[in-house]
């Protein structure tokens, strides 16, 4: 995907805003190849103004509750993962197809931050001197943490009965278009016949 300067950006979006010509035309002329991209420039410039058309070279990390609104938002309603990404003020929309992909997988777990670089490797003698040095570690109380594995565990729940049901509305609804189309089709053969 080639990167494009923000006054190459910006030219083009002003010439459209113009009325100089329309999406099809202008990416033709400057060699784009499809207006997709185009139309992605301008949305983003109504919505941020010059800022939406400049590259964002920060390494932008989003947190887990932040992560799991857009995948709600994204599972309830009826929104593109590109106006989403504009309401939301993400710059890259493929980071909530991403997300969803993922919670769609693992659950809500996936979105949840992961420590980088290598694990460590302890050889067995370390373990043995490690686990011999420390006596009667009292138990952790997981208590805390078994109440917010429920309470994922109820979230993704929640959004995945919210999907079904969008699902099987959508199912119903084009069941009976497909019905009022073969009740419509066998009329018109009786009145033909």
């Amino acid at each position: 995907m080639a990167k494009h300067s923000f006054e190459f950006k910006k030219k083009i979006v002003t010439e459209y805003l113009e009325g100089n010509g329309g999406t099809p035309y202008l990416s033709n002329k400057y060699g784009l190849g499809s207006n997709t991209q185009l139309r992605k420039w301008i949305s983003a410039y109504h919505e941020y103004g010059d800022e939406g058309l400049m590259r964002s070279r920060k390494n932008q990390t989003y947190s887990f509750e932040f992560k799991l609104h857009v995948v709600e938002l994204y599972l309830s309603s009826e929104v593109s993962f590109q106006e989403l990404t504009l309401s939301q003020g993400i710059n890259n929309p493929a980071l909530p197809a991403k997300w969803v992909n993922d919670f769609r997988i693992a659950g809500p777990d996936a979105l949840r931050p992961k420590k980088k670089g290598r694990k460590k490797s302890l050889d067995s003698n370390n373990k043995k001197k490690q686990v011999q040095s420390v006596p009667d570690i009292p138990p952790v109380d997981t208590s805390a943490e078994h109440v917010k594995q429920l309470e994922d565990e109820l979230l993704k729940l929640r959004i995945e009965n919210a999907y079904l049901k969008e699902l099987r509305r959508l199912r119903l609804e084009e069941e009976a278009l497909q019905k009022k189309q073969r009740e419509s089709s066998t009329a018109s053969e009786e009145i033909s016949n």
